[in-house]
């Protein structure tokens, strides 16, 4: 008896062992997915479904105490936001059902025991499924296959953060500097309505003239009530990426960077898309997986149950006797045709919706770019022509009005030209800074913002 006994040991021993190589991946996963964030946004991605450690906090704290740079705000987001954390933990159950595919069901244990006219009766067995292991590298394929695919859409919740929160970024500097711009315009609207008023009193202007300033003075309140509150908006949205309680913590710059000295000109820009967009390469991770599910599919389309194990039996007064069951799921009703369809379908949607992604990223590329392009050239429009141009105009009043060639009328009204060229100045320069990202988004990340 203890030759079977050592190969019915060896035989569990084994099957335990395949069963315990599907492992549940480090930190559910997300180490993988912390690289293709980082090799897509250009700095490290610290991801982790754990909310943030003491070390973490200290960073943040760090970051928070000086000027937020747009690198400085996606590392807090990626250390904090519990939107993306959420995601991570999805991808952290993704992971632990991979594992479970890649391990074989437990055995079962049979005992059964009769009695009667003094004889007894002892069965024992101990079931193996069979047919889950001859399937078991198939099925651990496909769920690598959905765990990489989990993990490329886990990075694209990380690399789509980012990009969102450069773009709240751009945009709560350039209110900020919107709303300080609009008080000035307020003040010039204030003094010369003032003026007007003065000069109405002493008979010198015109009734129209000052309603006319009158008029610009309110709507000069109008629009500064109207950016302050856009401003605190796009800061509340910048904390909210962020995952901070309260925007009034930040600490942001005073003004917008600088325009780059040219236009990048992408090569390759549609090849570089479908090969580095998570939203393609996790496209054709569902195609690689429904194929090979389609594949496991025909199978097993008649055997869908096969167990096998070994048995035992002792009786009253007799030898006992060893043995071996079979459990073997017979195709009489259904023959698989249904499952198999269902499979076909499945793939077809896959390759489908790979298609369309692809197609998807060729076209967010052409128009990320035309938008990319336009706001440069709008933006250095601003800088090298509007502003200077309406700087010499400036200067120009001001030197008839020291000549008393101007009124001090024409004198506010060029400052408030001025002012308001300087705030479209603004506007386009933010503009092109949101197009930079949204091209990078295009090309590198998770796809254009929806």
């Amino acid at each position: 008896m203890a030759t079977p006994l050592i190969t019915r040991a060896a035989v569990v021993a084994a099957l335990a062992a395949l069963a315990g190589c599907a492992a549940v991946p480090s930190n559910g996963g997300a180490d993988a997915a912390a690289a293709f964030t980082a090799d897509r946004i250009g700095q490290a991605a610290p991801l982790s479904m754990a909310a943030p450690d003491q070390a973490a906090g200290k960073e943040i704290d760090t970051l928070l105490q000086q000027p937020l740079t747009p690198d400085g705000a996606v590392r807090i987001a990626l250390l904090n936001s519990p939107v993306l954390k959420a995601a991570l933990a999805e991808l952290g159950m993704t992971a632990a059902d991979a594992a479970q595919a890649g391990r074989l069901r437990n055995p079962g244990i049979g005992f059964g025991r009769v009695r009667g006219g003094g004889d007894t009766d002892i069965d024992r067995s101990v079931t193996f499924d069979l047919a889950g292991l001859l399937t078991l590298p198939a099925r651990g394929g496909i769920a690598q296959r959905q765990l990489e695919r989990a993990q490329l859409a886990a990075a694209g919740h990380a690399v789509q953060l980012a990009h969102d929160t450069r773009r709240a970024w751009f945009t709560a500097v350039a209110a900020a500097q919107s709303a300080a711009f609009a008080g000035q315009v307020r003040d010039a609207a204030e003094a010369g309505a003032l003026l007007a008023d003065r000069m109405r009193k002493s008979g010198n202007w015109s009734r129209l003239d000052q309603a006319r300033e009158r008029a610009f003075y309110d709507d000069a309140i109008t629009r500064q009530a109207r950016t302050g509150h856009e401003a605190l908006a796009a800061r509340e949205h910048l904390a909210r990426l962020l995952g901070l309680e309260r925007g009034d913590t930040l600490r942001l710059p005073e003004r917008l960077p600088d325009l780059p000295a040219t236009a990048q000109e992408p090569q390759h820009a549609e090849r570089t898309a479908l090969e580095r967009r998570l939203d393609v390469l996790a496209a054709r991770r569902d195609a690689e997986a429904a194929a090979a599910d389609l594949g496991l599919t025909h199978a097993t389309r008649f055997i869908n149950v096969f167990d096998a194990g070994y048995a035992n039996q002792s009786a009253t007064g007799s030898p006992r006797r060893n043995g071996y069951e079979v459990s073997l799921e017979l195709p009489l009703f259904d023959w698989g045709g249904a499952r198999v369809a269902r499979a076909e379908a499945q793939y077809q949607q896959a390759v489908h919706r790979t298609t369309a992604a692809a197609l998807q990223a060729r076209s967010d590329v052409r128009l990320a770019y035309s938008g990319y392009r336009t706001a440069y050239d709008i933006a250095r429009h601003y800088r090298d022509h509007v502003v200077p141009q309406r700087k010499i105009i400036s200067d120009e009043v001001l030197l008839r009005y020291n000549g008393m060639l101007a009124s001090v009328f024409e004198l506010l009204a060029d400052a408030r030209e001025q002012l308001n060229s300087v705030n479209e100045s603004i506007d386009a320069q933010r503009d092109f800074w949101i197009a930079e990202t949204q091209l990078q988004a295009a090309q590198h990340g998770a796809g254009a913002q929806q």
